[in-house]
């Protein structure tokens, strides 16, 4: 009992000593944490609450047919209804629109209200007392979040954005369903006032007792015309999650590698805290300690910093969550979950999940440190200047190397359920081998400086070729740290470039006019596209058509878009990353497709495909392969002379205005908004406002990215302090012989700081070469399966020199502060344990 006290107190005591490290290590726990379980939580709360509407919304209904956004012929419904297995049939028309003199987009749904009653009772039920206004064609009903989103009330006049100007309708009241912003309106109103005559999108079923629906949705999907599918309601919801997955995964990596760079401080904390009480711990086995209570002890005080780190990190999480929803909203600047705003629901099981993920990092980090105190003999412990053979452990070759070498056969691995998984373990693998090679690296590098004239220059570099083993511990935080923060950098830096580039090349003409940046029920009818081309000024007009397909279930739509294009050059206007084919006679035409539609769908190069075009399927050659950085999940580009000539329609969303030589651009918008009915309401923007506003957005998506890198800087510059520190204090014996033999505090500062610039140097070179390699993985491999795009390398040599700048000027007067603290004392009490 006494002996068990006793080792207590002798490894509490120095424990106490380096509460500052364990505090920084703590700080590190807790923030990447933090920072995990803050996206986490603010992405699971926003599904959860989009899953809320949909459920709302769909009703008691067990399949939803649903078309492309354009709709289908109303026809189908009552072939639907009819079916023995259907006991209520309720159709829909669902339309996201523009409010008239507003920025905000409002989901409308048209339904009959009275077949809703029987799918959608909480849809259909208002608080309206005049149920004659629910069949009124100039009245609307508003969720309370639209109504409070909107700041309208009962009585007031709202005005929707149609292609034939503006439809103005009362505010008849607030339904009783909430969740998120819409307005309810009779579906014939619906059809008139947004031009959808005979069309509707969306027809829910609830099928009778007893039916298997499963087999009756594979049946029924058969039956349907082309680009309309049977689902059931949560494969919304599932597709939903499927528009931010990858930007959410993204982020929780991100989150992670913060956590990383803790674990790599809490182990250069716990190496250098063995190694400084290398003696006290072989005390501690002389006295009858066994190496495994030894281990018990070391993991033991690791744990209890991994459970108060990861406790704290939980709480700064949920505030951090709640701040960001407050801030960013619950799209996290992505625009995925636009107009939700849903409450904090703590989900225990991802709670447990980032609590056991911080504990974890700690215990792993101390777990080498533990290993080693516990394998050494207590008597060549016991000794003065021991501590080197710590390191020897760290130096064999081939554990890294074989790491490296899993790392890098992964980076040409396929996605994993659409997520470049195996890509994030190829980085951590590079990442991880990287740091094993470290200590080998370290001697080979430092063993081969060159001898100094100076006196403390050469003093350092004879420290630093004889125990290099503990600098090593300060190389693996900034490694680390460096590398990763400056993959991130190249990685952002050449999306912003290519994204520039490609807003140049697709962007010619000198004005752009659209509908509606936001919505799909406004257009440009043939009459208006005749007064544009009219217009004083105007050369030339290019119109382009958009609308959405759906392709496959539980998968997000896909753009179609018409414009002119030339097809013996479409690089012209198209961004091309690959060849291109011009059909032969007799083969079906030709279509441009982006390379999601390559990734996820296989519309490769010269192959024959078939899309849903106005309720047939129709066979199209891919004429080439393009890059678009707006339609994330697929864009197909189809000839406007084609697509007429498929469909019948004549409408326009957006319009291309090249002017003639000398045109003031300003007179040209003026006629524009004084000739065009409804003009006042178009977006009607110069190609320089348009690239302006893009990378605006792109630098607030990129917000939360840029504070977690700066997050893994701090960490790492934190790791490089705390550790060069504590091999300045542990070195206060030699400070003393030093000043014994005559060295002064400056020079033995000035030694210090060589050291530190030196080691610094060489990580930072490392983590340079590093980063450069983990960028392009995350260029080519992580971007690409995430978002199903490519882009150019581009590196920042500006920020990456000022920051490597930075970094070594850090380095040195962290050394030289750390030289001064340790040398406090005078030179006979530094040196009085050696006597």
């Amino acid at each position: 009992m006494h002996r068990t006290a006793l080792a207590l107190a002798l490894f509490l005591g120095p424990v106490r000593q380096s509460r500052g490290r364990l505090a920084l290590s703590l700080a590190a726990i807790a923030l990447g944490v933090a920072l995990g379980y803050a996206v986490q939580l603010v992405n699971q709360s926003a599904i959860n609450e989009f899953s809320q509407a949909v459920q709302t919304l769909s009703g008691t209904a067990d399949l939803e047919i649903r078309g492309a956004r354009a709709g289908f012929d109303e026809a189908l419904y009552p072939r639907l209804a009819r079916l023995p297995e259907v006991a209520v049939a309720s159709p829909v028309i669902e339309v996201d629109v523009r409010l008239g003199g507003r920025s905000e987009r409002l989901r409308v749904l048209g339904v009959d209200v009275f077949r809703a009653a029987l799918v959608q009772p909480q849809l259909a039920a208002t608080t309206v007392g005049d149920s004659l206004d629910t069949l009124r064609p100039d009245t609307i009903f508003l969720s309370p979040s639209a109504a409070h989103g909107l700041g309208v009330k009962e009585g007031d006049t709202i005005a929707v954005q149609t292609g034939h100007g503006e439809v103005r309708l009362r505010v008849a009241g607030l339904t009783r369903a909430d969740g998120t912003r819409f307005g309810l309106v009779d579906i014939a109103a619906a059809q008139t006032a947004l031009d959808r005559f005979g069309r509707i999108n969306r027809v829910d079923l609830r099928l009778r007792p007893g039916v298997d629906v499963e087999a009756f949705r594979r049946r029924l999907q058969a039956e349907l015309p082309p680009g309309v599918l049977a689902e059931r309601p949560e494969a919304s919801v599932k597709r939903a999650a499927t528009l931010s997955r990858a930007y959410r995964v993204n982020l929780n990596v991100l989150a992670l590698v913060a956590l990383f760079t803790g674990g790599l401080l809490v182990f250069s904390t716990q190496a250098l805290a063995v190694v400084r009480r290398r003696a006290q711990l072989a005390l501690l086995r002389v006295l009858g300690l066994k190496g495994r209570g030894l281990i018990a002890l070391v993991l033991g005080e690791a744990l209890a910093l991994g459970v108060a780190g990861a406790g704290v990190g939980l709480a700064l999480g949920y505030g951090l969550a709640q701040a960001i929803l407050d801030l960013v909203g619950a799209d996290l600047g992505a625009g995925h979950f636009r107009g939700l705003q849903p409450a904090l629901r703590v989900d225990a099981t991802w709670a447990l999940l980032f609590f056991a993920l911080g504990v974890a990092v700690a215990v792993v980090g101390s777990l080498v440190p533990a290993l080693e105190a516990a394998r050494t003999q207590p008597a060549a412990a016991l000794k003065a200047g021991d501590e080197e053979r710590v390191f020897e452990r760290l130096r064999p070759i081939w554990p890294g190397l074989a790491v490296l070498a899993g790392g890098a056969m992964l980076t040409a691995s396929s996605p994993v359920d659409g997520l470049p998984i195996l890509g994030y373990v190829a980085i951590a693998l590079l990442l991880i081998g990287t740091i094993m090679l470290m200590p080998r690296l370290t001697v080979a590098v430092l063993g081969r400086l060159p001898a100094q004239a100076a006196v403390p220059a050469q003093l350092a570099v004879m420290q630093l070729r004889g125990a290099p083993g503990q600098s090593m511990l300060s190389l693996a935080t900034i490694v680390a740290a460096v590398s990763l923060l400056v993959s991130m950098a190249i990685m952002v830096a050449s999306f912003r470039q290519s994204l520039d580039e490609w807003l140049q090349h697709v962007l010619p003409a000198d004005l752009y006019v659209r509908t509606s940046a936001s919505g799909d029920a406004a257009f440009l009818t043939p009459r208006d596209q005749e007064r544009l081309a009219r217009l004083p000024g105007v050369r030339r007009v290019d119109y382009a058509r958009v609308q959405q397909l759906l392709l496959a279930p539980e998968k997000p739509p896909i753009t179609l878009f018409s414009r002119p294009i030339d097809a013996d050059d479409p690089g012209r206007l198209l961004p091309l990353v690959s060849g291109f084919v011009v059909p032969r006679a007799g083969e079906p035409p030709p279509i441009w497709v982006s390379e999601a539609m390559v990734d996820v769908y296989g519309f490769t190069l010269g192959r024959v495909v078939e899309l849903p075009i106005a309720g047939r399927s129709e066979l199209f050659t891919v004429g080439g392969v393009w890059r678009d950085y707006i339609r994330q999940h697929g864009s197909v580009l189809i000839h406007s002379d084609l697509y007429v000539r498929l469909t019948g329609d004549r409408t326009a969303n957006d319009a291309a205005l090249f002017l003639v030589p000398g045109a003031d651009s300003a007179e040209v918008k003026d006629a524009l908004r004084a000739t065009l009915p409804g003009g006042d309401t178009l977006d009607v923007d110069e190609p320089g406002e348009i690239r302006r506003r893009s990378m605006q957005a792109f630098d607030r998506t990129f917000a939360i990215t840029y504070v977690l890198e700066l997050v893994a800087l701090v960490i790492g510059l934190t790791g490089l302090s705390s550790s060069f520190g504590a091999l300045v204090l542990a070195r206060r014996r030699e400070f003393g012989m030093l000043r014994h033999v005559g060295m002064t505090r400056r020079q033995i500062a000035a030694m210090l700081a060589t050291e530190g610039f030196a080691v610094s140097a060489l990580g930072l070179a490392v983590g340079l070469g590093l980063g450069w390699v983990i960028s392009l993985i995350l260029i080519h491999v992580v971007n690409r399966q995430s978002f199903h795009w490519s882009m150019d390398l581009a590196i920042p040599w500006g920020p990456l020199a000022a920051f490597c700048a930075v970094m070594l000027v850090a380095a040195s007067l962290t050394a030289t502060a750390s030289a001064r603290a340790a040398m406090t004392d005078d030179a006979a009490r530094a040196v009085k344990d050696d006597w």
